[in-house]
């Protein structure tokens, strides 16, 4: 039997956020005293003189990604990542996305929530599946070439798109000079069109590479580091490349930032999203953040956003008192798979947890659950459909937290459209700016990750790294 759809009406368009049972009125000793948010308290006051500082450097040094949404940077990117499409319009079956990090994450978020799970197996789709390539592990990255050299051992309908600000990225860098190979023993000097970098404008390795092949290019923006790349070309140009709507993804960004200038606590959602977060895990010790979205559409921008929550802010602090270690792990779950999993754990071990709901009030398409099976057991859920019952089962799971004095919080997205995935991200990239300052944390650098890259070249034998090489046992 073909399961019946339903259309749902149409809601509005604003995500919102519900951070009601992150207080103590709610779950006790575990959450926030109200007085602490109320007008005229520590936090309002506080979030006030934030919301002043990132005012005076937004859109300077590394907060320029402030600016990608709307004005004339994001005139530029948009041109830019229009003319990639158009020039490839109709003409591909493949787009392959070589990255890692903030260069692969967005561009997998992005694809996950705004086109269906299952684009790439489509035959009626309209535009080229997409592959990201986001890891140097062999098996996966043989196999995706493999189908398609099955499939089209030309490359005259893939597209590589080679994301790198400086080409020497070793996972990246690996990728691309095998994929340059391929294409160079397929098409010989005509490989130039089967493969675009995005890279930094001016200058670096891979800005040589791509200058004398002849590739096209797009900017990664000078001050937007990776994690905050997703809404310039680094995330924009599969989005097109593959039929999502990049203007109404950044409508949705440029209204959750413009919301994120207000100085009232209460009217931020950034500043009081991040409040929340902050003051559970300073004061209360929730310092794992767990998001659980309930749809699946949404699960991999959890991914986004670990990589975004855990690396700007996990960070050594050295002050007058000594060292300290400030940040929260970011977990991720699925709901409701994961409350036949995780939620034992959430409920009754260690009380050190915020849980972030994804909640989505109307879902593109509802399936209807059929009557007349005649089974008094399953009679309650006849006539109902599985949006009901994934809703049924949210609501059910924050009331069991709570009655287990566990705090969690709520982001609902009226619908998943481009304009509100634009807005979930510019919020959450806005949220860690001020909880670097409230921190006290440099929330654009990386200092652990740059010693495991250096190790990395140490072990591969690249040249200025004998030493290091030497201490590794090489």
């Amino acid at each position: 039997m073909t399961p019946t759809p339903t259309t749902p009406t149409m809601p509005a368009t604003t995500i919102t956020l519900d951070t009601a049972r992150c207080l103590s009125t709610a779950v006790h000793e575990h959450g926030i005293d109200p007085d602490v948010l109320a007008p005229g308290g520590p936090a309002t006051r506080t979030a006030q003189a934030l919301t002043q500082r990132l005012e005076a450097s937004r859109g300077t040094g590394w907060e320029r990604w402030r600016l990608l949404a709307e004005g004339a940077m994001r005139d530029e990117h948009v041109r830019g990542v229009k003319a990639i499409a158009d020039r490839y319009a109709g003409q591909l079956d493949n787009v392959v996305v070589l990255g890692i990090g903030g260069s692969a994450l967005g561009n997998i978020a992005l694809q996950s929530a705004l086109n269906p799970l299952t684009h790439n197996l489509d035959p009626k789709r309209t535009h080229p599946r997409l592959f990201v390539l986001d890891n140097a592990d062999p098996v996966p990255f043989h196999q995706t070439l493999s189908l398609i050299t099955s499939e089209d051992p030309a490359f005259d309908r893939t597209l590589f798109v080679v994301i790198s600000k400086s080409g020497e990225t070793a996972e990246t860098a690996a990728q691309f000079l095998i994929v340059r190979d391929i294409l160079q023993r397929a098409r010989g000097n005509g490989h130039a069109d089967r493969m675009i970098a995005v890279t930094d404008p001016t200058t670096g390795t891979m800005r040589r590479l791509c200058d004398a092949a002849g590739y096209a290019t797009l900017p990664v923006p000078e001050g937007v580091g990776g994690r905050f790349s997703a809404l310039s070309p680094v995330g924009l140009v599969s989005c097109a490349l593959c039929g999502l709507d990049i203007d109404g993804l950044l409508d949705g960004a440029a209204t959750m930032e413009r919301a994120c200038r207000d100085e009232d606590l209460h009217a931020n959602p950034a500043a009081k999203l991040a409040t929340v977060l902050v003051e559970l895990g300073q004061r209360q010790g929730k310092t794992v953040h767990v998001m659980m979205p309930y749809a699946n559409q949404l699960y991999l921008l959890a991914d986004w956003w670990r990589q975004l929550w855990a690396e700007s802010l996990g960070k050594v602090v050295r002050g007058v008192q000594g060292v300290t270690y400030a940040g929260y792990t970011p977990v991720k779950a699925l709901g409701a798979t994961d409350q036949h999993s995780q939620v034992q754990l959430y409920r009754e071990g260690p009380n050190d947890k915020a849980i972030i709901f994804l909640e989505v009030e109307k879902f593109a398409t509802d399936v209807v659950i059929p009557a007349g099976l005649g089974e008094d057991a399953l009679a309650y859920l006849e006539g109902s459909s599985l949006a009901t019952l994934l809703s049924a089962e949210k609501k059910a799971t924050e009331f069991a937290l709570t009655e287990s004095r566990r705090p969690n919080l709520t982001i609902k997205f009226p619908e998943v459209t481009p304009h509100t995935v634009g807005q979930f991200m510019m919020l959450w990239q806005v949220a860690t700016a001020y909880a670097g300052l409230m921190l006290g944390v440099d929330a654009y650098d990386q200092p652990a990750v740059e010693l495991g890259k250096k190790a990395t070249f140490a072990l591969m034998g690249k040249p200025g790294y004998d030493d290091l090489r030497a201490r590794l046992g090489g």
